[in-house]
């Protein structure tokens, strides 16, 4: 059997609530040992090394908290005999954990994010189900150079394209219109499709990191004050706008982007809108000061941001980096 190393960092999956309940609970409150001791199928998929890396709502997640669960699994992965990485992580943020992991991660060893939408103390709990199918993929040969997956409710996702899309059901994650990478029939994966963007082994950032450049992020909406902007400006080298449409805002917004980007702010365009993608737009960016976030959220074009800020401050250089992850 495969050497699975299962990263506990907390989340609804750990979660522990009045019995049977689904809702109203503390998330991060059990030890990883007792989510396996109630599925011990689990062992005859592979052999298990744990680790309790964190133990919190993935809301408390945050750079420094990336830095070191991905410094952690880079080591992990050195080990010749860990054949695959297993993330447990709250759902609410998993998302840019998963794209960060993506860019940052120095493996080809399968490495697989999954968690629950009921905490462990719940009635039919979904946590146990989705980490053994979890270790299943890891342990698989098929998953190998998939880069960073995230498995939920039956379904494998890539870690750059993957979403939230229900905060109440069970089945609570999608990948836009790009559908899925497969799925799992109890612990046997079917791959279907695969992702292009470079990760992983591919990526220009994989390796350790102990600091990242902050970026800010600015939601547009109707009557929004370019004073976001401007604050926003204050304490952060990089600032992706969340616009409306395709990325869009109003004058105001224009020309306080174009002033800031003279001052060597570097923004990137993204949309509120779940579905589409953000191209370069004449229009409400003429002179180009903005890197369209293609179909990055967000919330995971700040991650990307970050990353190439690390890398350089050429406005040029980030688009084409934009382009390629």
């Amino acid at each position: 059997m495969k050497t699975i190393a299962i990263i506990a960092t907390g989340g609804t999956i750990a979660g522990v609530g009045k019995d049977g309940k689904t809702v109203v609970y503390h998330a991060g409150e059990i030890d990883v040992n007792d989510i396996l001791e109630s599925i011990p199928q689990i062992n005859e998929v592979a052999h298990l090394k744990t680790f309790q890396l964190y133990n919190v709502d993935s809301n408390e997640m945050d750079e420094e908290k990336w830095m070191g669960l991905s410094n952690m699994i880079n080591s992990l992965v050195l080990e010749e005999d860990i054949d695959g990485i297993v993330v447990t992580h709250g759902t609410d943020c998993i998302e840019e954990t998963s794209y960060y992991l993506t860019l940052t991660l120095n493996t080809n060893k399968p490495v697989v994010l999954t968690g629950a939408m009921r905490p462990a103390t719940a009635t039919s709990a979904d946590g146990p189900f989705n980490l053994y199918q979890a270790v299943s993929l890891a342990s698989n040969d098929s998953a190998y150079g998939k880069g960073v997956m995230v498995l939920f409710s039956n379904t494998i996702y890539s870690g750059r394209d993957v979403q939230k899309i229900n905060n109440f059901k069970v089945d609570a994650f999608g990948q836009k219109t790009f559908g899925c990478l497969g799925y799992m029939q109890d612990e046997v994966p079917y791959f279907f499709s695969d992702t292009f963007k470079k990760h992983t082994i591919h990526s220009i950032f994989a390796g350790n990191y102990n600091s990242l450049p902050k970026v800010g992020v600015a939601l547009f909406y109707a009557g929004a004050s370019a004073d976001i902007l401007y604050h926003l400006a204050q304490s952060n080298e990089g600032i992706v706008i969340v616009g409306a449409g395709s990325g869009n805002y109003n004058e105001k917004w224009k020309e306080a982007i174009e002033d800031l980007s003279k001052k060597g702010i570097i923004f990137v365009r993204s949309s509120r809108v779940q579905e589409g993608i953000v191209f370069d737009d004449e229009v409400f960016d003429p002179h180009h000061y903005c890197i369209s976030s293609n179909t990055l959220s967000g919330q995971k074009a700040r991650v990307l941001l970050m990353l190439a800020l690390k890398k350089t401050k050429d406005r040029n250089q980030i688009r084409q980096i934009f382009a390629q992850y």
